[in-house]
């Protein structure tokens, strides 16, 4: 089973090739490597939901970069992380509005019957098959958190 995404990857990269877009190229070739490094290292062909798996930790990554670099009032660095991010981002799906999480969050509470917090780890079991590439998974589990504790 061949990814569409990784398709369209290597469409973009030669897309960025000829139009001489090198920071759009430089992020495409880093997320071809990832996939790549993941392909050979476990001797599968990646399909459409391990490639936003990796996209989606390649951004967390990135996010967790910012917060070093904005402590150390790197802005320099911090704004390179963020033109990462836009060009991951125009790989994954659409990403979720905060209405869209709040249902998804409370389908899976009643799904599962959860009541305290000891119960999160079946509500995530629900929820991140859902968000994974769509919206933060961390911030999301807090939200899930917070809900459970109250």
């Amino acid at each position: 089973m061949s990814s569409a995404l990784k398709t369209s990857l290597q469409d973009a990269m030669k897309a960025a090739m000829k139009s001489g877009d090198k920071h759009r190229l430089g992020v495409i070739r880093l997320m071809l490597s990832a996939l790549k490094q993941i392909e050979v290292d476990e001797r599968i062909e990646l399909d459409d939901t391990r490639v936003i798996d990796i996209l989606d930790k390649m951004l967390k990554q990135r996010r967790e970069s910012i917060g070093m670099y904005d402590k150390a009032g790197r802005v320099d660095l911090s704004d390179i992380e963020h033109a990462e991010i836009e060009v991951i981002q125009t790989f994954l799906p659409q990403a979720l509005s905060e209405s869209e999480i709040e249902t998804i969050i409370n389908d899976a509470i009643s799904k599962t019957g959860a009541e305290s917090i000891k119960d999160m780890g079946k509500v995530m079991g629900i929820v991140r098959p859902q968000i994974v590439g769509r919206g933060d998974v961390g911030l999301i589990s807090g939200k899930i958190k917070d809900l459970l504790s109250a």
